[in-house]
């Protein structure tokens, strides 16, 4: 069979892993949950508070995280070290919720908003623009349309799937060319903030009173924060925050096509999670030089609006139109454009990996298991992007993330506890790389992780969507055994 004549190559150098791992990292996300957090802590310490402890979690995941990856240098990343520290059911529930909505989900979420950003500088790209409707649909909330913005996400994943698989080449070659645009241009966004941007408004506003903690609602009515209502709030904002710094991991999954792996993917998860981390944080010190954090939401400009009250929850772009005036706005559009357009490179290479190792195993469908001809797995690729399409199509990838966002990092922090569990049942096991800090370091992720986990699990507004999260979790313990089951009667 023509299908199974490719094998992986090794092609992603170190640089090509950066490039993967920052340009999955940063999407939309920084752009815009700036504004929601601003609204949860209510002060300028705070928000920057919230990003520097999202920075700590993410650079401590990553450099204990980089032991298992060194370790299992192989495709699959996670779900590989989950099943080498406990067993195949464990990683298929973490593949399972992988495949369903955390890779995809974020997918769709990613297209969605390229299109939407495209439509800033082509009007006709918009969700008013309904190229088709359909009546009397009940799952689909009885009406099913289908705009301009849906068919440019949709046309945007379809691209990148045929790219990517081309070859692991083709995809690496998008992650280093437009990765690379989106850092510099992250770089001059900040240093046009800290030279020509700040506004004698913001500074006089921002850093008086930079610890007084102050949660502030839609109608920008605020309420002052006990000490445990800070903390509860910090565990909130974090959503936003740890959301835009998830997918670090991502260059795990493709092991067997990267140059010295044992070095190479921990060494890239260090150096691209710091460098987004500290790109992270300028940017909000940039948000804080050109733009009040406290505003009113029936203003008309960007400054009466503020950080808080940004419209659309878009800081990035009011913060653009401070410092360049209305062509801003446009400037803003072609970065988030170019942001969201190397994040879903990164993101789609990244996810097939982990589905083709789920195949391997035999705990999902068969024809994921092959690669094609140029070395990559097709299947799995074209799988996960008809996935994302239809939760492009569903609408509903948004609310699924919320879902989800809990089973992330509680699937980081297992997978985080399994470097202590391989310590003691494979203390003699090869270790090229030993987790930085160990056990203080690892503790300290897991610890922070578990705090974020726990205020998400009991806050009343909130819990549903962990306990959702869970649900959709536990679903995949039957769809596991229905797999095992089948191909062992196909097997037989």
């Amino acid at each position: 069979m023509s299908e199974k004549q490719g094998h992986f190559q090794r092609a992603i150098t170190l640089f090509d892993a950066v490039m993967i791992v920052s340009g999955s990292m940063i999407g939309s996300g920084i752009f815009i949950v700036s504004s929601d957090i601003s609204r949860k802590v209510g002060s300028t310490g705070w928000l920057l508070v919230v990003w520097l402890l999202t920075g700590v979690i993410t650079l401590a995941g990553a450099v204990s995280y980089g032991e298992l990856s060194s370790m299992f240098p192989k495709v699959g990343g996670q779900y590989v070290y989950l099943r080498e520290a406990y067993n195949k059911l464990v990683a298929f529930l973490y593949g399972w919720s992988l495949f369903l909505v955390i890779q995809t989900g974020v997918i769709a979420a990613v297209a969605v908003a390229f299109a939407r950003f495209t439509g800033v500088l082509f009007p006709r790209i918009s969700e008013a623009n309904v190229l088709f409707e359909i009546q009397n649909m009940p799952l689909l909330g009885g009406t099913f349309t289908f705009s301009m913005v849906q068919l440019v996400a949709i046309g945007m994943l379809v691209f990148l799937t045929y790219i990517n698989s081309r070859g692991v080449r083709a995809g690496k070659w998008i992650s280093n060319v437009f990765g690379s645009t989106k850092l510099v241009a992250l770089g001059l966004l900040i240093l046009s903030g800290l030279f020509l941007g700040i506004k004698q408004e913001a500074l006089s506003q921002n850093f008086q009173n930079v610890w007084q903690a102050v949660s502030f609602d839609a109608a920008g009515q605020g309420t002052p924060l006990t000490v445990a209502a800070l903390v509860t709030a910090i565990g909130l904002a974090m959503t936003g925050s740890l959301f835009s710094s998830d997918a670090w991991n991502n260059i795990g999954f493709a092991g067997d096509e990267i140059v010295k792996p044992e070095r190479t993917i921990v060494l890239s998860m260090a150096l691209g999670t710091g460098i987004v981390t500290g790109l992270y944080l300028l940017i909000n010190v940039v948000y804080l030089l050109v733009l009040p954090l406290h505003g009113d939401p029936t203003a008309t400009d960007v400054l009466g609006r503020g950080i808080q009250y940004a419209t659309d929850d878009r800081v990035g772009t009011a913060a653009a139109e401070s410092i360049m005036g209305p062509v801003g706005a446009y400037v803003m559009a072609v970065l988030i454009m170019i942001s969201t357009f190397s994040a879903n490179n990164s993101i789609l290479l990244s996810g097939g990996r982990a589905y083709y190792a789920m195949a391997q195993d035999g705990v999902f469908f068969r024809g994921m298991a092959r690669l094609n001809k140029a070395g990559v797995p097709g299947v799995a690729l074209w799988g996960q992007c008809a996935w994302a399409c239809l939760l492009c199509l569903s609408g509903s990838y948004g609310e699924l993330l919320n879902y989800v966002m809990f089973s992330v990092i509680l699937f980081y922090v297992i997978t985080i506890i399994g470097i202590f569990v391989l310590r003691r049942a494979r203390p003699d096991a090869p270790r090229p790389y030993r987790a930085w800090g160990y056990p203080v370091v690892p503790l300290l992720y897991i610890g922070l992780a578990s705090t974020f986990c726990f205020i998400l699990l009991t806050d009343p507004e909130n819990s549903k969507f962990a306990q959702r999260g869970l649900l959709l979790v536990a679903l995949g313990v039957p769809v596991y055994y229905l797999f095992r089951s089948r191909f062992k009667k196909l097997d037989s």
